[in-house]
């Protein structure tokens, strides 16, 4: 729960988190203390009224946050996930339906085209259509020196965070009308990567030139291709990253001296997807805590 005053420094939790592991990808009651998502503190404005959402990675985490968000602005959401990731994935959906919109479940995983391709026809025939694409979902885990990552791990890493990309948008494309967006989650690791993260930081760096790139291809179109570059956020892919002996230091690097919440992210999101960023594209929004990107 965040504190309410207006220090950045102390909005939200402060130090560092409890040793604490977690098999992948994750879940967020055992994640500890529970990451806060917004759900007692977005107010929508209506700024997506009649939106059609899909968001990756959507059942916990920054998902979550950017998914309640969006519908408390006046979207249908739909969200991906894997099949693991159920309970997470139902709680979502029952906070998107007590904000009045559809919630539309779509469990799976990601480094399958013919899934990623599914994924795109159902929310465009369930919700009638799709306006903002967020391509959030991703996968990180601790490396302890290049010579030791596998090639079946540096496949699952460049799949979920790259291939799925890909996929994902290429499928989507024929059905953005102008005025729609697509953003991607993007990190901090991508100008400024941890040897531990040596994989995962590829991916986000090559999101940064896919967002630029495609953005100068899809403007014509009045579609606009954008990026969010989170730092230190905690979420259930934290615990989850088998790094137990850096949580009690997570997140306190940054000038604001703290981790953030995925919360804290979710404005940006917004911001992005609404009338509002008219004139944003090929931008790379960094959501740091202070952190240079």
């Amino acid at each position: 729960m965040p504190n309410h005053d207006d220090n950045p420094t102390t909005m939200y939790h402060t130090g560092g988190f409890p040793k604490q592991e977690q098999d992948q990808p994750g879940l967020t009651e055992a994640t500890m203390p529970r990451p806060d998502h917004g759900e007692t503190t977005y107010r929508g404005a209506g700024k997506l009224t009649g939106r059609r959402a899909l968001i990756t990675g959507g059942d916990s985490g920054i998902g979550r946050a950017v998914a309640i968000a969006y519908a408390r602005e006046g979207a249908d959401v739909a969200i991906s996930y894997l099949p693991e990731e159920q309970t997470d994935a139902e709680d979502t959906a029952d906070l998107i339906r007590a904000a009045g919109r559809t919630a539309l479940l779509l469990p799976g995983d990601i480094r399958e085209e013919a899934h990623c391709v599914k994924l795109v026809e159902d929310t465009v025939e369930t919700l009638g259509g799709l306006d903002i694409l967020v391509l959030n979902a991703a996968y990180q885990e601790n490396r302890n020196g290049l010579e030791n990552l596998s090639t079946p791990e540096f496949d699952r890493v460049f799949k979920t965070n790259l291939y799925a990309t890909l996929w994902i948008a290429r499928t989507a494309i024929p059905h953005l009308s102008p005025g729609a967006s697509i953003i991607s989650t993007s990190s901090i690791q991508a100008s400024s990567p941890s040897q531990a993260l040596i994989d995962y930081a590829m991916t986000k760096a090559a999101l940064v030139a896919f967002t630029q790139a495609l953005a100068q291809q899809l403007g014509p179109a009045g579609v606009r291709v954008n990026a969010v570059a989170p730092g230190p956020i905690w979420t259930p892919l934290i615990p989850a990253t088998s790094w137990p002996d850096k949580l009690p230091t997570f997140g306190l690097e940054t000038p604001l001296g703290r981790a953030g919440q995925p919360a804290e992210l979710a404005a940006a999101y917004v911001f992005l997807a609404s009338p509002e960023a008219s004139y944003v594209s090929g931008a790379v929004l960094p959501v740091t805590g202070g952190r240079s990107f």
